[in-house]
């Protein structure tokens, strides 16, 4: 017997159908068998199904001879399912990778109950992932087990066929089966639910539930959602016939309530025209069956009233109101934006009819995201070398808690804010400001970048599909404002030149964010790894992919579980994804199981260089960054192909050539595993590839690169003056096991630096903050 018998029906689902297939057969766990029921769908929905049967003996395929919808599409499912549970997948969403291996294991850890329930997110179609609301609850039931009538907060769980496991004996048992029409979840989620003896949860997002912009059937208005009717009728002829279920009737009845009054108020669902006839039968439900005694929960009183009265023009006149004050509260919105603007851009021009404050230096980094980088490096630097400076930072209000103690700062839009930029001095920021700052004359803008280019920039892009959007007259009239540029590299300093033909004076001085690779000791390094809970004598390795022009979203490209479970015990690897990126869920359930360190918002990328015995990297700025510490570097570029045509590079990462490959290249995981356990990323090609690199790209990082932009472009000392490059330093090492033993507890936060909201990575772009969803 099989462990999963996963059931899909399918119907006019030709451009997803791949996906949700692929999802399946490409899990880490196999003992699975999918039965693709095709529902008589009149595209090529049915020919697909045909050709991945043929491929892989996982698949059975039945063809209906009639259309007889989602409910009973799937009842043909489970007649030939042979798996000891059963689950449900819609033919237009797909589960994520490690998702059922993560159900086998919860199922395991929970004794095999009747019924798991799992997590998912909605993923919209313009690429917005959001996870449910139902997190914590599933998370807080552990590996225990319980029955609704132990537990009753389980049925508020969402009711749907997809977010469960079921154990195919309890589900034969309890004769449990899909009704006609729309709807057919409902039943039949709460039917198990109440039934089953033993419910299990499980915290981590399974499924993506795809949110389609036309064709999904929730988003079809007419009269076929009156089946929700019928459907909470069969449930509750269900309970009719198991008195003993009767304790469940009351919340099951405000849920279907509930629900009743959701989908009513929902254009895509009932349209206007039908709303009484709606209204009529759901008052109907509601009078046929309210349990005895029934007391409406206080948050819907109101509607729950109106039903049992059946005053719909009531009902209809509450709608008008509440939609013209959502209406009212939107055009005041909107109105007091416009009104505050008009007063910002009068008094930031009144502002600047005041003097400059030749004490009052202004930073700011990643689009006001925090203190970090270069401008953080120079700000720390400043305050030793120029103390008659005013430092001011300029961040967003949820990153007022991430600044270091007794730092100034302002929040954009304030009045503070437009009296600091009309007045400062000195701008330091590592991209560039808002179009609407406005240079005075004698003002200084330090433009310190945030990375060495691989990819083009500048005009560089234009040929680039991905700069199809771009404003080029835009980016060089904001370059325009700079007067110094902070190069980190002669192959920087030529690419600045051409690309930001500007008037500003390049300070070739290093990157001030590299100082700290130059000057941290070993016992440091000893004391960041303790913090982050890496055990003595493990190798911790650093993952931090970038961002891809040619998609939006984090996609992994390396399966992270198999690669954690490839490497072995002696191996911890800690994953950074690009600050464009929100929280993921894969990378957050690999994290929660031990597997992974999610470091996505830990605070400091620095520190985590220094942690990491070696970096694997695919087109990230930081290899160049790293390449200061001399320790193994790895390219993992499984897409280069891709990504060097949509965005260009200045020179071919994976030639093998000295100077340009830092080391070992991989295309594959099975490439990567392999040159990580056989040692290839740390011998003596991969030493003299790195060496070459280190020379090429850090020439000038020895540990002084803050000192200079901050004499030369906030002191204006002579530049012959400035301090002379040193000779490349020794670089700290990893620690030894002696040292790693120093006392330092594990940090705390370590479990929330994958959950945060402000990031601070390293980057290479100045005028691409992430794109907000529409």
């Amino acid at each position: 017997m099989v462990r999963f018998s996963v059931v899909v029906p399918v119907f006019k689902v030709q451009g997803y159908l791949r996906e949700c297939l692929d999802s399946v057969l490409e899990q880490s766990f196999t003992d699975l068998e999918l039965i693709a029921v095709d529902d008589r769908s009149p595209d090529h929905s049915g020919s697909i199904l045909d050709e991945y049967e043929a491929r892989d003996p996982r698949v059975r395929v039945l063809h209906l001879r009639e259309n007889v919808g989602l409910g009973r599409a799937r009842n043909a499912g489970v007649a030939h399912a042979e798996g000891e549970y059963l689950l449900f997948l819609d033919s237009d969403d797909s589960y994520l990778p490690g998702a059922l291996e993560a159900i086998d294991a919860q199922l395991t850890a929970c004794r095999g109950p009747d019924v798991l329930v799992f997590d998912h997110q909605r993923s919209y179609w313009w690429g917005r992932r959001e996870p449910s609301s139902f997190g914590r609850q599933l998370a807080a039931t552990g590996t225990q087990t319980f029955s609704a009538a132990e537990n009753p907060d389980l049925l508020t769980l969402f009711h749907v066929a997809w977010n469960k496991a079921y154990r195919r004996a309890f589900y034969e048992e309890e004769e449990l089966s899909f009704a006609p029409g729309l709807y057919e979840d409902a039943p039949v989620s709460n039917e198990a639910m109440v039934c089953a003896r033993t419910i299990g949860c499980l915290p981590r997002i399974c499924v993506d539930y795809r949110q389609r912009h036309r064709g999904a059937i929730t988003r079809s208005p007419g009269r076929g959602h009156f089946d929700i009717f019928p459907q909470y009728a069969s449930m509750f002829a269900f309970l009719d016939r198991r008195p003993h279920l009767d304790a469940h009737r009351r919340l099951l009845f405000e849920r279907m309530v509930s629900h009743l009054v959701f989908c009513l108020r929902r254009r895509e669902r009932v349209r206007p025209a039908d709303r009484r006839a709606y209204f009529r039968h759901a008052a109907r439900h509601y009078r046929t069956h309210q349990p005895p005694g029934f007391t409406p929960p206080r948050r819907a009183t109101r509607d729950f009233w109106l039903l049992a009265h059946g005053a719909y023009p009531l009902f209809a006149a509450r709608e008008t109101v509440r939609r013209a004050k959502g209406r009212t509260w939107r055009g005041a919105r909107a109105a007091r934006r416009r009104l505050a603007r008009r007063y910002h851009r009068l008094y930031y021009a009144l502002q600047r009819r005041l003097p400059l404050q030749d004490d009052l230096a202004v930073y700011a980094a990643y689009w006001y995201r925090g203190a970090a980088c270069n401008p953080a490096a120079v700000e720390q630097r400043a305050r030793q070398l120029a103390p008659h400076l005013r430092n001011v930072w300029i961040v967003k209000p949820d990153a007022v808690a991430t600044l270091p103690p007794a730092a100034d700062h302002v929040v954009p839009g304030s009045p503070r804010y437009w009296r600091t930029l009309a007045r400062a001095k000195y701008f330091v920021n590592n991209v560039n400001f808002p179009d609407h700052l406005v240079k005075r004359p004698g003002q200084v803008h330090v433009m310190t970048h945030h990375g060495t280019p691989l990819k083009t920039m500048g005009l560089d892009q234009q040929p680039y599909p991905a700069a199809a959007q771009m404003s080029f007259r835009k980016l060089l009239s904001r370059a325009d404002r700079w007067d110094v540029s902070v190069t980190s590299n002669p192959h920087s300093a030529e690419v600045w030149d051409r690309v930001y033909p500007c008037a500003h004076e390049d300070l070739p001085a290093g990157y001030p964010r590299n100082d700290r690779y130059a000057t941290a000791t070993a016992e440091e390094v000893a004391g960041i790894r303790a913090r982050l809970g890496i055990p003595r004598g493990r190798v911790a390795l650093l993952y931090a992919p970038t961002a891809r022009d040619y998609r939006k979203g984090f996609v992994p490209r390396l399966d992270l579980e198999r690669l954690s479970a490839g490497l072995g015990e002696e191996y911890v690897l800690l994953v950074r994804t690009h600050y464009y990126y929100g929280r993921n869920s894969v990378l957050r359930a690999l994290h929660a199981r031990g597997l992974v360190r999610d470091v996505s918002r830990h605070p400091s990328t620095e520190d985590l260089c220094l942690a990491a015995d070696a970096l694997i990297t695919d087109y990230s700025s930081l290899m160049f960054d790293y390449a200061n510490l001399d320790r193994p570097l790895v390219i993992h570029a499984p897409d280069w192909e891709s990504y060097r045509d949509a965005r260009g590079v200045y020179f071919d990462l994976l030639s093998g050539r000295p100077g340009e490959t830092p080391g070992p290249v991989t295309r594959t995981e099975e490439e990567l595993i392999a040159v990580l356990r056989s040692g290839t990323w740390r011998g003596p090609e991969a030493r003299a590839l790195r060496a070459a690199f280190r020379e090429r790209f850090c020439p000038w990082d020895d540990g002084r690169a803050a000192e200079r932009v901050v004499r030369s472009a906030l002191l204006g000392e002579d530049p012959a003056a400035l301090p002379a490059l040193l000779p490349l330093p020794e670089r700290p090492v990893a620690p030894s096991p002696e040292e790693a033993e120093a006392a330092v507890a594990p940090d705390p936060d370590l479990t929330t630096w994958g959950l945060g909201t402000t990031p601070w990575p390293a980057s290479d772009d100045l005028d691409q903050p992430p794109t907000p969803a529409p």
